[in-house]
């Protein structure tokens, strides 16, 4: 099995290891702060963009056609931005803990991530246009 290391050196393959890397600095935050609800959510989208981005690296979207993968992970992106800037300005408003505030704020960063993710893979998907036409238009 061979590893996409372009994938890595793309648009896309950016946003989603930063957004691994806020999501992870998130989760130390709130760690540091001790609050078991903002430590779960965090760890949940950590699990499922580290599942994604493995999906692609492995190309194993290519193999696997029975889902149209980039419409889940613009689905999860989409709602995963929602969640987080609610999570991030519950988390900033109700702060205890320094930690927390900072998580909140990492949290909305990882939010712009998700949102940047997701204009960009909507912006890839091909609805009723030919591919070629398609990423002919999107570069």
């Amino acid at each position: 099995m061979e590893v996409d290391t372009t994938f890595l050196k793309s648009r896309r393959g950016i946003v989603k290891v930063a957004e691994m890397a806020t999501l992870f600095v998130a989760f130390v935050c709130f760690v540091a702060a001790s609050t078991p609800k903002y430590i779960a959510a965090t760890v949940l989208e950590f699990f499922i963009t580290s599942l994604l981005l493995v999906l692609y690296l492995l190309k194993l979207n290519k193999r696997l056609t029975f889902v149209f993968w980039p419409l889940v992970d613009v689905f999860n992106s989409v709602f995963a931005t929602v969640y987080f800037i609610i999570l991030s300005l519950m988390a900033m408003a109700t702060y205890t803990v320094t930690g927390m505030v900072v998580g909140g704020v990492v949290c909305f960063l990882s939010a712009g991530l998700l949102c940047v993710d997701s204009y960009l893979l909507f912006k890839s998907i091909t609805f009723n246009r030919p591919r070629a036409e398609a990423q002919s238009t999107n570069t």
